[in-house]
């Protein structure tokens, strides 16, 4: 009985080894063929990142010419009353232009709006056609449209820079620059430099002051419509400006107590970023930008520059910052008594660069995406989660509405229209 007993337990022992003999050996291979897969599904994603167009991995961005089609049809379907849709750039571009103005309406305020003229910022663009479609009541935003088309009219363009943001989504996502290699925001004739103040590839300003179609087309264009607000659209991080942007040793006087309160108001509706005049550290300018020619030579009331995306992983430390900043000693002071180019500000724009606060520490250095892979770009400027793609064309068609509004209000109510151009020395 004891031999019966002895067998019956070695049996039994042999079958539940041999039971974790076949479990190890399956477990093995589901973790190797786990191993396998995860390899193989980075390395795909790395290929689609290294390789892929903007429509493959960003499928909810818009196209140039899907930017167009929409555009055209918002004008032709007559979905939109008070749209209409030209093409300028003559025989070297096309680019649309949108003008709304609704029918019956007295407007007060007359907003031109520029996106797109840096090619990598896409989400620029994508921002812009969203506020046409919110004017045209396709959107949440129409009841909001609507209330600012009685005392606002819209001329918009787009898409400022087609021919190479089509480079961009064929994955060139680094790309900055107009076909010609000229920066588009450094080719105006607003103390005009020849020579790039940064790297060339990035801001070469062109052989001279509007050499290039696209800045020749957007020169006509501002100056027959003879807007009373100005606003030009960028990204690659988060930002709201005023003239000047040319030099670091004024602050441009006319109605700069009136464009400093709808900063102040847009930022905590729409952007906790840094906002004010722009500026730059002594010896380094940023000239030749549509910020500062419009303003000066127009004699537009009002004349703003935003900066709509960074990185998530750059927006969270620049808000911390920012905040601290403004709330140190002299900090509020300073920001709406001088420039961002002070060097009380130097340390946080050292570590998250702007096109519009220019610092000494950049010069000869890598200007943002010059030497970066083209997955770094496209998250340093645009968003890459369809999530964050749509609040952010949401949060700042918002915001363009909102600034419209505060300057058609205050135009009606007779404060900061004036068109006097003078200059302060800042402190």
């Amino acid at each position: 009985r004891t031999f019966c007993l002895t067998m019956k337990v070695a049996m039994l022992l042999a079958w539940c080894l041999a039971v974790l003999a076949v479990v190890s050996t399956e477990a093995a291979v589901t973790k190797h063929r786990g191993a396998s897969f995860l390899r193989h599904s980075r390395h795909n994603a790395k290929h689609r990142l290294q390789s892929g167009t903007m429509e493959s991995l960003y499928p909810f961005y818009h196209g140039s010419d899907a930017i167009s089609a929409e555009l055209q049809r918002l004008a032709s379907e007559g979905s939109c009353p008070g749209l209409s849709l030209q093409t300028v750039g003559g025989p070297e571009r096309s680019i649309d232009v949108a003008t709304i103005r609704a029918p019956g309406s007295n407007p007060v305020n007359k907003n031109f709006l520029l996106f797109g003229e840096h090619a990598r910022e896409l989400i620029s663009a994508e921002s812009g056609l969203h506020l046409v479609r919110s004017l045209c009541g396709e959107t949440d935003l129409a009841e909001r449209a609507k209330g600012v088309l009685q005392d606002s009219e819209f001329q918009i363009v787009v898409n400022g820079n087609p021919d190479s943001r089509k480079k961009v989504e064929s994955g060139d996502f680094c790309l900055r620059v107009n076909p010609n290699g000229v920066d588009l925001n450094r080719n105006w004739d607003e103390h005009w430099q020849a020579a790039a103040v940064l790297e060339p590839a990035d801001t070469n300003p062109g052989p001279k002051p509007f050499s290039e179609a696209e800045t020749q087309a957007f020169k006509d264009l501002v100056e027959a419509y003879k807007p009373t607000t100005f606003l030009t659209v960028h990204s690659g991080t988060k930002g709201m400006y005023m003239p000047w942007a040319f030099d670091m040793e004024h602050l441009a006087q006319r109605n700069q107590p009136q464009m400093m309160h709808i900063l102040k108001a847009l930022d905590k509706d729409h952007c906790e970023c840094p906002f004010g005049a722009a500026g730059r550290e002594v010896g380094y300018s940023c000239p030749g930008t549509c910020l500062d020619w419009v303003y000066d030579n127009l004699k537009a009331q009002y004349a703003f520059a935003f900066e709509i995306y960074c990185g998530a992983e750059y927006a969270d430390d620049l808000k911390e910052r920012w905040q601290e900043k403004v709330a140190g000693t002299d900090g509020a002071f300073l920001q709406e008594h001088s420039h961002l180019g002070h060097d009380y500000f130097k340390d946080l724009f050292t570590s998250h660069p702007s096109g519009f606060v220019q610092l000494r520490s950049e010069h000869g250095h890598e200007h943002r995406g010059f030497g970066r892979t083209s997955a770094d770009c496209f998250s340093q400027f645009n968003p890459s989660d369809e999530e964050e793609y749509r609040s952010t064309v949401e949060n700042w068609s918002a915001a363009y509405l909102d600034m419209a509004a505060m300057v058609a209000s205050n135009l009606k109510h007779g404060a900061g229209n004036t068109t006097a151009g003078v200059v302060s020395t800042t402190v």
